[in-house]
């Protein structure tokens, strides 16, 4: 290809979309526009996963919305709080199962002790309004339910999360921080090691991820294919592992833009 990564998502290679088997998929911004899961989203995730392809939504969203995400949307699994946990829903037996890969520290005395100097230190900035539903990081909202903030600002709320040894992702609305040594690849991998009789290694041809900011990174590293959907390009001079291809649309708009051009090239 004559142009440099990531190149458009036209250009996926059939045989990766004939032999697919799974595509793990951020929400934010990647399945939803405007804070909202269009009925063009939730489609497109019901024809993929009746196209023979177990989708895993890999989100930094809370342990809550999680659970109800695993029991009523088409999927296999869900990977949550930037890999914090992997829960499944046994569909046959009714149950739930949790595997947890962070501590459960999200009401623990270091992280709220952080979290209040972040408040304190960078004005405009507020807890998530999901942060009830967490059990192992604390969410910093920026920018879905108060004011954006500037990107020096978010710069700010990094620095004072270095400083204070914390791991720490940013999203598109957010800027998540935990104690212990996950992300969203270790959660796939989690789920890869007991979904598959494979290392995550060799199931590269059949595997793709898609996303849309910073803390998609380690996928779009770990992952020999990904995708990004349009408005990861806000968002390049924080990631230096890029996509291996891009869509033309933002949002939810791009995801269906990567479902449709898969499923056109699986038939």
């Amino acid at each position: 290809m004559s142009q440099s990564r990531p190149f458009p998502v036209q250009s996926l290679p059939t045989s990766l979309c004939r032999s697919l088997q799974y595509l793990f998929a951020d929400i934010d911004d990647t399945l939803t526009t405007g804070g909202m899961l269009p009925d063009s989203s939730y489609l497109a995730l019901w024809e993929l996963s009746r196209a023979g392809i177990k989708i895993v939504p890999v989100t930094g969203r809370p342990a809550g919305w999680c659970d109800h995400i695993a029991r009523m949307w088409p999927v296999a699994a869900v990977v949550g709080e930037n890999g914090a946990f992997v829960f499944s829903y046994d569909r046959p037996a009714r149950k739930m199962k949790r595997r947890q890969l962070g501590s459960s520290d999200s009401h623990g005395t270091v992280l709220r002790r952080v979290a209040d100097r972040v408040l304190k230190e960078i004005p405009g900035t507020a807890l998530a309004a999901d942060q009830p539903f967490r059990i192992s990081d604390i969410a910093i909202d920026y920018c879905e339910d108060v004011p954006p903030l500037p990107a020096e600002k978010v710069d700010a709320i990094c620095r004072i999360l270095q400083d204070e040894g914390v791991h720490f992702k940013v999203s598109s609305i957010h800027v998540n921080f935990w104690v212990g040594d996950f992300d969203k690849l270790s959660g796939t991998r989690t789920f890869l090691q007991e979904d598959a009789p494979t290392q995550l290694t060799e199931l590269g041809e059949r595997s793709v991820f898609i996303g849309d900011s910073p803390n998609d990174e380690p996928l779009f590293e770990g992952f020999p294919h990904s995708i990004a959907v349009g408005n990861v390009r806000g968002f390049l001079s924080r990631i230096r592992h890029l996509p291996e291809f891009i869509t033309k649309a933002d949002c939810a708009a791009g995801f269906c833009e990567a479902a449709h051009s898969i499923l056109r090239k699986r038939k």
